[in-house]
């Protein structure tokens, strides 16, 4: 029997030590993608029923489709904006920090919209006031995940990167589950009918409240449970004679620049495909052309999320095998006509059945939205230590712009083709320059931090 020395159980101790801090940090990024999505779907499923609550009566149906898209328009503008900014916080002072000063604004922020009067209280300004909350929300969103996941990643053992990238990125579907389940519940305790109805006055802020709750206990968890990533602390102990320069300036130059560059290019592709099926899908095709009814809407998204919460991880881990770069090459051109035939066939073919639509809506996000089990952890082995949280928010969150405005290139595009066609051509589009990004940069699966 072996005996065990002092540096034996010291060696041990020191082990599980880190061991605890991996899953800590794999957690917190996990929970941080979770309630960063949870936010963004609130005013999507929860407000949207009632933003009339917070505007003038006898509005026209186009003004009201304007000032309801400003809503969701304005955070998404708010988030590289706080990518950026939060980022240079989290390369400069601390991953850890980043994300407990994140977190805690943007549980605030919801709390705030959770107790805005409506617009018999205070007139306009109630529409214009939930309008600038969810920008400043934005912000503090798009910083959630800036210092979270670089966090996560770099606690990491190597050959864990994939699956570790795909968990976190699982968030996302969980949390649309979540929201749903808890929209559905509130219209069964707090019925909706006009205006001055329970949900309309109150109901629909518990889900905001609730929103505010779990950023509250995510912070506390960072506080009293994460460490500080020890890549960045001997990193920073490294350069700590040295003047301090802001990270945004190496970022945009030299190699750091290139990177940032590619990055941009394959994002935007992904970003336009993962538009398509999560904001066109649910309202431009399976209600305006498939004419489901909302439980048989609510019902096809319920089982696609579902599975991808499942296929993400999947993703992360066959690209850890095959690598990441690879991974997006092959993918990308099977979006570009797997997954543009399968748009098609739902865009066109008349006559399927709820199940057969349900299976292709599943097969089609497996497909096209794969390559967001990989990117998290691609995007992290992109940057070195110094601008890693920066380049990640800033890849990720800026790329997000140009693919938002999706519904014009299609309006655009329906002068040239018939409008159920643009769709399929913007999958394809994106597709290839998800393809040719990823092709412009090395594999990464093997990056040393």
């Amino acid at each position: 029997m072996k005996t065990l020395t002092v540096t034996d159980v010291v060696q041990s101790e020191q082990e599980q030590s880190i061991e605890m801090k991996r899953r800590n940090a794999i957690k917190g990024a996990f929970f941080s993608e979770y309630i960063d999505m949870f936010d963004i779907y609130l005013p999507v499923v929860v407000l949207s029923p009632v933003l009339a609550f917070f505007q003038p009566p006898h509005l026209s149906g186009g003004m009201e489709t304007i000032l309801a898209s400003l809503v969701f328009i304005t955070t998404l503008l708010g988030r590289p904006i706080g990518a950026l900014l939060f980022g240079m916080v989290a390369d400069r002072i601390g991953r850890r920090k980043a994300s407990i000063w994140s977190v805690s604004g943007f549980g605030v922020v919801t709390l705030l919209i959770a107790l805005l009067p409506g617009y018999e209280s205070i007139g306009i300004a109630s529409y214009w006031a939930l309008v600038l909350l969810r920008f400043v929300d934005g912000i503090f969103l798009g910083g959630g995940y800036t210092g979270a996941m670089p966090l996560a990643i770099e606690y990491s053992k190597k050959a864990q990167r994939g699956f570790v990238g795909g968990f976190i990125i699982a968030g996302f579907p969980l949390a649309y589950v979540s929201i749903n389940l808890i929209a559905m519940l509130m219209f069964v305790l707090f019925p909706l009918n006009g205006m001055h109805s329970p949900y309309a006055q109150w109901g629909w802020r518990i889900p905001f409240v609730l929103g505010a709750v779990l950023a509250g206990v995510l912070a506390m968890y960072y506080v009293r449970k994460v460490a500080e990533s020890e890549i960045w602390e001997s990193e920073a102990a490294d350069k700590g004679s040295q003047p301090e320069k802001l990270p945004l300036t190496d970022l945009v130059r030299g190699k750091s620049g290139r990177n940032l560059l590619q990055v941009l290019v394959m994002m935007t592709g992904f970003w336009l495909t993962q538009n398509i099926i999560t904001i066109f899908l649910p309202t431009g095709l399976l209600v305006k052309t498939l004419h489901l009814n909302g439980f048989q809407m609510t019902s096809t998204l319920m089982i696609t999320y579902f599975v991808l919460f499942f296929s993400y991880i999947g993703s992360g881990m066959i690209a850890q095998v095959i690598g990441r770069r690879r991974f997006f090459v092959i993918v990308g051109p099977l979006i570009a006509t797997v997954g543009a035939a399968l748009l098609y066939t739902l865009a066109n073919v008349e006559g399927l059945s709820l199940t057969t639509i349900i299976v292709l809506v599943c097969v089609l996000a497996v497909l096209v939205t794969s390559p967001w089990g990989v990117i998290v952890t691609y995007i992290n082995e992109r940057f070195v230590t110094d601008v890693r949280a920066t380049g990640f928010g800033v890849g990720f969150s800026l790329s997000v712009i140009i693919p938002s405005f999706y519904a014009f290139y299609m309006d655009w595009l329906s002068a040239f083709m018939p409008l159920r066609m643009t769709s399929v051509v913007l999958l394809c589009v994106g597709g290839l320059i998800g393809a040719v990004g990823a092709l412009m940069g090395p594999e990464t699966k093997d990056v040393d931090f």
